[in-house]
């Protein structure tokens, strides 16, 4: 991804080789004061979930280029594949309104990043410089198609997929290479091509699809995860996986468990699923709160991806057992939103004055209009 907030050389991102959170980690730290603003009354209504969308929308995007900016100066444009995840809140806001003002906004998003980004030219070196970057467009391309009917938006999924599976794929060693350049195979790659595959496979009904989805299921399950459920961020060379916890990782195991799950019925995989999730409530969460993730940098943005997949368990698996801690985190994180209904990466404090991140923004807007409002 080009995670332009704090662009970091190339090689100084192989060289820490761990996926888009990684790309991000030389933070440029603006000094926050923290409010500590805490709403009095707990939950929130579908009238909150409109309200945070729109404030979310009044902060960060560009009405006139239909994108997103970086943060509430709204003086840069937000990395490449957050665009992608913002899309996919776009459609999360759909689904759930059926506004049909939404769905024209689906289509603005897609036109805006259309202009900015060469026409989402998968060969163009300049626009694209790591393979997780174009996948995360797949995604949500797909799913656009699934959603509207637009075939523009298949032809372009199909397209870049074929772009990152022949430039990614190791016919040798098996898994999906994140960078141009072979450094490591990250989980940011592999488990969202098996989300990729399975929605290209639900749309066209292509085996192939299905195929690649579980060969590279397999490779992740076995190389990137251990019995435990944790999703390590990367595997480089014959050295053992490692790298941080990171929910986005473990919230695409999720979605590619969930996805074969769905097409399967499988058990197996339902069950990797919930192995997944019990691992980030149980290790990565302080008194069962999700962790802030970032510092001023993109990561902030990885509890949004995280979301979606977390909520697939439940509502599609049936697995409400998770389903009160998802509404105690949404619940603390809106209630700590600020005066201008911003919320904060860090749900357990007030979102701080001044200037912040659509990244960091970003995760209990989507929550908000994937959890069924709890007042």
């Amino acid at each position: 991804m080009k995670k332009t907030c704090c662009i970091l050389a190339l090689s100084l991102l192989i060289t820490i080789a761990s996926c888009s959170k990684s790309k991000s980690l030389n933070p440029v730290n603006a000094p926050k004061t923290d409010t500590g603003k805490t709403n009095s009354k707990p939950g929130f209504t579908s009238a909150d979930a409109d309200l945070a969308y729109t404030a979310f929308n009044n902060a960060f995007y560009d009405t006139n280029n239909k994108l997103y900016f970086s943060t509430t100066k709204k003086g840069g444009v937000a990395a490449i594949w957050t665009q992608a995840i913002y899309w996919d809140m776009a459609m999360n806001v759909y689904e759930r309104t059926k506004a049909p003002a939404q769905l024209t906004k689906i289509s603005d998003i897609y036109q805006g990043n259309y202009n900015h980004y060469d026409g989402y030219n998968w060969n163009n070196t300049t626009v694209w410089f790591i393979y997780d970057d174009m996948m995360w467009w797949v995604i949500a391309l797909a799913r656009a198609n699934q959603l509207t009917g637009n075939a523009t938006y298949l032809e372009k999924a199909k397209s870049g997929f074929e772009r990152v599976w022949n430039g990614s794929y190791d016919a040798a060693g098996g898994g999906m290479f994140w960078d141009f350049q072979h450094s490591g195979k990250n989980s940011c790659i592999n488990f969202p091509t098996v989300i990729a595959a399975m929605k290209l496979y639900s749309i066209t009904k292509d085996a192939a699809y299905l195929d690649k989805a579980k060969m590279i299921y397999t490779w992740s399950k076995t190389n990137l995860v251990d019995a435990s459920g944790k999703v390590n961020d990367n595997k480089i060379g014959n050295n053992p996986p490692g790298g941080q916890d990171y929910t986005y990782n473990s919230g695409t195991a999720i979605g590619a468990a969930m996805a074969l799950y769905k097409q399967s019925n499988d058990a197996a995989y339902l069950n990797d699923a919930k192995l997944y999730a019990d691992y980030v409530k149980n290790n990565m969460c302080t008194n069962g709160i999700l962790p802030a993730e970032g510092d001023f940098n993109e990561q902030g943005v990885l509890k949004a991806i995280f979301a979606q997949y977390i909520m697939q368990l439940i509502n599609d698996g049936g697995q409400n057992q998770y389903l009160s801690w998802i509404q105690t985190n949404v619940n603390t994180g809106w209630g700590n939103r600020d005066g201008r209904n911003l919320t904060y990466r860090n749900y357990a404090v007030g979102t701080p004055t001044g200037d912040i991140q659509s990244y960091e923004a970003s995760s209990i807007v989507t929550f908000m209009q994937l959890v069924l409002p709890t007042k």
